[in-house]
Order: structure tokens, then sequence, then C-alpha cells
């Protein structure tokens, strides 16, 4: 049995333990919330006995095994290193961190201290993200990876209105690259690696983070466009072009349907059932790899998230999106 702690008393966290509760060897044993009133009352609604406001405190704690992290970006790198250097296991929300030199410090950490390190981005371990891995070979030479998430965000309504959450602010790390565009980015760094050149641009929003944006990348024989947006919706598909056919994918960050369009006009269906939650899948995993005592995934492995922030760092700054976490390193 795996004894978890969580920080971050949001949705995405009741999400991840209501996915969780149903593996086997997955239990509950803390909560993490600035406020001991949201600690209690969080902890309430799941049964949980343990509950912390000092992080300190919680990491040198005996009641659990790992944590999932699901605080604002900009505290990643912070609170998983002090968890992982207390021999806590960590599975930190996408995206991993602020920056490539602070994953880069995190993934030390955990070789440091001989724990796991995952990065929480479902998309990847999805079945019908693996059917497209599996199947990628019939479409021939891939010659374009084509990405669009746009969502447009609750939040982005009180933006207007002149009230800036966490969400569209730069001192969290926050914006629509970070938060919507790295589903699209990931799932393209998993199956084609590093590109060889990166140009973006984007909306700006005078909070300092981006509305919306577009990601051009260069690889040897092909090419990718991501577009992404949180002041926007698209109901468009994504697509994987080759030279004998086409991967069709409805949505890239959870694909629950996919066909390939052959050019001599014939289709094949390549949708696989998906039983459960899509947070059931980045769970198992994790815990799988505690269980085996292997400490990287070979999906969500250390160097696809240093690709991965490295390809969001570049793009940040060539569009001027520059977090107060950026110029720590500097």
């Amino acid at each position: 049995m795996v004894r978890f702690a969580v920080i971050g008393t949001n949705w995405i966290t009741e999400r991840f333990i209501e996915a969780a509760t149903s593996i086997e060897g997955f239990s509950l044993s803390a909560v993490y919330s600035r406020t001991e009133d949201r600690a209690k009352q969080f902890a309430r609604k799941f049964n949980v006995e343990h509950v912390y406001t000092d992080l300190h405190e919680m990491a040198s704690s005996k009641e659990f095994d790992a944590v999932y992290v699901a605080s604002p970006n900009s505290l990643h790198a912070s609170q998983a290193m002090l968890m992982m250097e207390n021999g806590k296991h960590v599975l930190c929300e996408k995206p991993l961190a602020s920056n490539t030199l602070e994953v880069e410090a995190m993934i030390q950490c955990a070789k440091k201290h001989s724990v796991v390190l995952m990065e929480a981005l479902k998309t990847t371990l999805l079945p019908n993200f693996l059917t497209i891995k599996e199947h990628l070979h019939k479409i021939g030479t891939v010659r374009r990876y084509v990405a669009s998430y746009c969502q447009y965000s609750s939040r982005y309504d009180r933006y207007k209105q002149g009230e800036i959450l966490n969400a569209f602010k730069p001192e969290f790390s926050n914006g629509s690259l970070m938060d919507i565009g790295v589903y699209a980015v990931y799932p393209l760094v998993v199956l084609f690696g590093e590109p060889k050149s990166i140009h973006g641009q984007c909306y700006m929003l005078d909070s300092g983070v981006d509305g919306q944006g577009s990601l051009m990348l260069q690889y040897e024989e092909m090419d990718a466009l991501i577009t992404y947006s949180k002041i926007t919706n698209s109901y468009i598909p994504s697509e994987i072009q080759g030279e004998k056919g086409s991967i069709i994918i409805d949505k890239i960050n959870i694909p629950e349907n996919v066909t390939i369009k052959y050019n001599d006009g014939s289709e094949e269906n390549i949708t696989v059932p998906q039983d459960q939650q899509s947070m059931y899948y980045e769970a198992k995993e994790f815990i799988e790899l505690i269980e085996r005592n292997a400490f990287e995934s070979t999906v969500n492995s250390h160097r696809h998230s240093i690709i991965t922030a490295s390809i969001l760092e570049k793009a940040r700054r060539q569009m001027g999106v520059i977090y107060p976490a950026d110029k720590k390193d500097e």
C-alpha cells in the first residue's frame, strides 16, 4: 500500500483522489493547505486523518510515502524538492516547474534521494495515446503534427471585469502555454523527441501572461504546429500527417476517438476502450514505479520533462512571457 499526501485542495486534487481511489495500492493519508479550516474541510470530505498547514512539518512526517503536488506552478519545484529531500516520492502536476533549471534541479534531487519523480501529464498514459504510438508506423514517414487545444476559461470573464485570478498571474508561472499548451507539447515530445528549432508567438494579456498563442517546431523530416488558448474555444481535431495517411485525434488532451485515414480513401478506427477516469492511468503508472523500485517512468520520463520544459521556456522568452522564477535563475 502506497500512502499518499496531497498538496493543494482544489478541483484537480479531488479528481486525482477520485481516480486513484480505485487503484489497488492507493490510500490517502494526509492533506496540506495553507489554512487549517480548508485543510480540515477537505480532509473530512475524504476521511483523511492527518492535516498539515506547515510544509516542513509535513515533509518530516512518517504518515505517508508519496505526495501529489497540485499547487500553483511557481511552487512546484520548492515543494517537490522539500518532500524528496525527506524521502517522499513525488507526482507533480504539469507543468513540472516554471523553467528548465527548476526541472533539472528537481530531477537531480530525485536521483540523490532515490525517490520517484514523475510529471502528472495524463495524456501520454491514456489508452488512446498508447494506440497512437502503436499504429504510428502505418502512416509512413511522418511529415507534420498538428495539435489544437483551446479551452475558454471561466476565469477570463472575471479577468475582463478587473479581477485577476491566479490563472492569469505571472508570479504563479501561469498563462495559456503553461496551463493548456503543454497538453499539446508533451505528446509531441513523447512521440518525436526534441525539435531542431522553435518559434512561438502569442496574444499577451495586460497581466503579463499569454492568453493564447501558437508554436511552430521544426524537426529533421517534419514540422509541428500547435495552437492553444484560454480565451477562446476550438472544436477542431488534431492530427499526425504521414506520407501514407493521417491519424485523426478528436482531443489531444484526452484522446477518446482515434482514426487513421489512408491515402486510398479507406479508414481504420483504432480507438480502444477507456474504462477509467483519465487521471487513473497516471496514478497507476506512478504507484507501479514505486512498487517496482523503478525511479522513472519510461513514458513521462525525466528526459521528456526536460525537453518539454525547454520548449515552453524558449517559446515564452520569444513571446516576452517572463516569470519572477525566471529572473531568479539569471
